[in-house]
């Protein structure tokens, strides 16, 4: 796995509060500097109390630091790291994709569609985001540059319908993925909260056990704002794993740690550009030492 540049900015200066010596000043120097990456206090605090085990009062180098600081987080996050598991007798497969509108999720339907046919798995999409009027047109060109088809309505027409008339044509022309997109929600926007709720109704009518994946894209920019969406579509959607995106630049991906730490969902893959192949399986050891800038690639 490679992020191409340092992923949190903050930490990856982690030199510029670290002292010779390690002592209680820096200690709680280096905690204030990992809440701020959006590690999240409880990391931050368990980073802090393992340095302070091994090295409090003892010469220590910025990379021990980042070493140790790699090694804490790799802890946390290697549990979550699942393939995506479409070997489960369904016919066809149904992951629903949510998410706020601008964390990437049309490219990263793409993307998955790339990676599912490179696995030979046949693959088709429904764009049940009817809400954009952008939105089907996005997914029309990226399930193009995939090679997969395209179930779709009208603009403005009914979500549900599409996602229904899209289990249909799976199930005729002998599908194994069905990825159905949806239309990027706020909480506060509380009819497209219930259109969802309808989906998942409409899905169910065809398959009690769908969704079989329900994912929530993130956007690695957000920060802790990524808190409060993967918390309202949990209670939504019934949320399975995650996929974080935007983690190619200087994108904070800590937060990815803090929403490990909070609701241990699976960590289905990350994307680190805007290609078709950039979309990564997750790996813990490597995504903390690059968090870090550790084994980083300029």
């Amino acid at each position: 796995m490679i992020i191409r540049k340092p992923a949190v900015s903050n930490i990856v200066r982690i030199s510029s509060c670290v002292a010779r010596k390690l002592d209680e000043t820096t200690l709680e120097e280096l905690e204030d500097l990992l809440i701020s990456s959006d590690l999240g206090v409880e990391t931050a605090a368990r980073v802090s109390e393992t340095l302070a085990k091994k090295k409090l009062n003892k010469n220590i180098t910025p990379d021990e630091v980042r070493a140790v600081l790699a090694d804490e987080i790799s802890k946390i996050l290697s549990p979550s790291a699942t393939d995506l598991n479409v070997e489960l007798g369904h016919q066809p497969h149904i992951i629903l994709m949510v998410g706020v509108n601008g964390t990437g999720k049309t490219t990263t339907i793409g993307k998955m569609a790339q990676m599912l046919k490179f696995m030979d798995k046949s693959v088709m999409v429904a764009a049940a985001d009817t809400f954009r009027a952008a939105a089907i047109e996005q997914l029309e060109i990226w399930c193009d540059r995939a090679g997969v088809p395209i179930i779709k309505g009208n603009i403005g027409g009914d979500a549900a319908s599409v996602a229904f008339a899209a289990i249909d044509a799976a199930r005729e022309q002998k599908v194994d993925v069905l990825i159905i997109d949806t239309a990027g929600r706020l909480q506060n926007r509380t009819e497209l909260m219930d259109e969802l709720a309808k989906i998942v109704r409409v899905i169910r009518k065809k398959d009690e056990n769908a969704p079989h994946d329900t994912i929530l894209v993130l956007d690695a920019t957000t920060g802790q704002n990524a808190i409060l969406q993967t918390q309202v579509f949990r209670e939504a959607a019934n949320v399975s794993g995650i996929i974080m995106t935007k983690l190619d630049g200087t994108a904070k991906g800590g937060i990815l740690v803090a929403c490990t730490e909070k609701f241990h969902l699976p960590i289905y893959g990350i994307g680190v550009g805007e290609k078709l192949e950039d979309l990564q399986p997750f790996d813990p050891e490597a995504f903390s030492r690059a968090l870090v800038g550790l084994d980083v690639e300029e």
